[in-house]
């Protein structure tokens, strides 16, 4: 068995370097754009004349013949000079390309595979806006349950954010909902209760958390969207009905050996949160982060990416785990959502996929305590 496992790393070494090695490929002539920039698809068709723009439409760009290079649009024909010159270098330039010249042989099943896993574009630099201390809370995607929150701009630097479940929760963990308001770096903002994920999930619930009415001040340091910190506290009492309701017999388990109690998380008084994050571009993703971050008293390390490529397929990604706690067990949540399952519209409108969060379970054991469908939408153009 060690042989085999050394072999294999030797392997994916071997490719991997080759790859770091390898000349630069000749440029792909003739292709179609695969429709994950809405702002470029809008784009060319704008300069084209074609209205309204379709975000999901059908691009391919030919130019093999010097004289007469064109592109494409759902079949109608326009000349590739009719684009801006900047329109025309986001084209050649353009990532996501699929070969139409591409000559096919007994090895392609194994090469085209290969080619496919772009190791040259596994970590590169993120987007300006990724960046920006007050500017960085833009965000198009709304996720269901959890992850980072959807924030839209008014005007430049002042705008909202809203997200279901906290930024570091799972599926059916939490009631949390918040609401923000943003400018130059501050967000002010209010959570409160929605009860809506949870009161259909009957058992593992000993490791849930659970919150009331309160509010939030955070504050982005501007040097960078790399360092948040801020105060939260909460503004009433759960009351006994709701206490009954979190916290029910059986949702309190016992260790076999009776020396631990696991009981679900009432979140209540002030807390001193703060997230160090590291904006990073991975698989050619339209946003994402590493970050190690204490919020109400629970420590969390994890990462989280938006839209990334491998071998044709397009998804997001996030793994968050909280290492310490003096109210729950450590857990893990592991989140894929894929896009591109749906048509039309919702080609990359859409992700949707499985979450699971890992922990000690009613029996006391290692396990999945909870495991659920996730989504999320793109409410807007990534930048």
């Amino acid at each position: 068995m060690g042989k085999k496992i050394f072999s294999i790393f030797i392997l994916f070494i071997s490719l991997f370097l080759s790859n770091l090695l390898a000349q630069e490929e000749e440029p792909i002539r003739y292709f179609q754009l695969e429709p994950l920039d809405d702002s470029l698809f809008i784009q060319i068709q704008q300069e084209l004349y074609i209205d309204p723009p379709d975000p999901k439409a059908e691009i391919i760009a030919d130019l093999r013949d010097l004289n007469n290079q064109t592109i494409a649009v759902k079949g109608v024909l326009y000349p590739f000079f009719a684009l801006k010159d900047e329109t025309r270098s986001r084209v050649l330039t353009y990532p996501f390309k699929i070969s139409l010249e591409e000559s096919i042989t007994y090895t392609s099943i194994f090469t085209r595979v290969l080619n496919k896993l772009r190791f040259d574009k596994i970590i590169n630099t993120p987007t300006v806006y990724q960046i920006s201390s007050t500017l960085g809370y833009i965000n198009p995607f709304l996720q269901f349950m959890g992850g980072e929150r959807f924030g839209f701009s008014l005007k430049n630097d002042v705008g909202f954010s809203f997200g279901v479940g906290t930024p570091y929760s799972g599926v059916l963990e939490t009631n949390f909902y918040e609401a923000n308001f943003h400018l130059l770096g501050l967000r002010f903002g209010i959570f409160s209760k929605d009860d809506t994920f949870i009161e259909h999930k009957l058992e593992n619930n000993h490791n849930n958390i659970y919150f009331k009415l309160g509010y939030q001040i955070n504050y982005v340091v501007p040097f960078g969207n790399f360092f948040e910190f801020g105060y939260m506290s909460t503004t009433e009492d759960f009351g006994r009905s709701k206490i009954e309701k979190y916290r029910p017999p059986e949702s309190v388990v016992y260790s076999k050996d009776s020396s631990k109690i696991y009981d679900p998380y009432l979140v209540d008084g002030k807390f001193f949160n703060w997230e160090f994050r590291y904006p990073i571009k991975v698989l050619e993703g339209t946003r994402g982060k590493i970050y190690f971050a204490k919020y109400v008293n629970e420590y969390h390390i994890g990462f989280t990416g938006r839209e990334m490529s491998l071998a044709g397929s397009v998804f997001d990604f996030r793994f968050d785990a909280m290492v310490s706690s003096k109210e729950r067990e450590p857990q893990f949540i592991v989140e894929a959502l894929i896009q591109k399952i749906f048509g039309n519209w919702a080609f990359s409108a859409v992700a949707i996929g499985p979450s699971v969060i890992l922990t000690k379970t009613k029996d006391d054991k290692f396990g999945i305590t909870a495991i659920f469908i996730n989504a999320r939408l793109k409410a807007g153009t990534s930048f």
